[in-house]
């Protein structure tokens, strides 16, 4: 039950924090409403950081639902996700989408940030070694 909880350690934050995230990209997933940035951790600790802007979301109610809704899915993802710092950025047109349909978003999200380290790992660290 523990391992479905968002303590302190599994958020980000300080300015230091995002901007780690923000210089050392090593994932981006676009789903049009929203940007997920990830950067690989030396550790298995999975950390997210939600940046909901008031141009996206005017009111603090709606604001509070989509973080709300980051927050939950995350945290039943955190054990997929360890080992990364994640920046969550809302873009325009996320207050019109329904729950449902941002979480199920949000899953394939996450999947797509697993898949895309997962394949980055794999690939030789210089391509140029292996033409010769």
């Amino acid at each position: 039950m523990t391992d479905f909880c968002f303590p302190r350690q599994v958020r980000l934050l300080t300015a230091g924090d995002y901007k780690t995230v923000f210089d050392h990209t090593t994932s981006k997933v676009f789903a049009g409403e929203f940007l997920i940035l990830a950067t690989k951790r030396n550790d298995d600790l999975a950390r997210l950081g939600l940046i909901v802007a008031k141009k996206t979301e005017k009111r603090a109610v709606g604001r509070n639902r989509i973080k709300r809704l980051v927050r939950d899915s995350f945290r039943h993802h955190k054990l997929n996700l360890a080992g990364f710092d994640i920046v969550f950025l809302s873009r325009q047109g996320i207050k019109d989408i329904d729950n449902a349909t941002l979480l199920k978003r949000l899953d394939k999200a996450w999947d797509q940030i697993v898949k895309k380290t997962k394949n980055s790992s794999k690939k030789p660290k210089d391509y140029r070694s292996k033409q010769k």
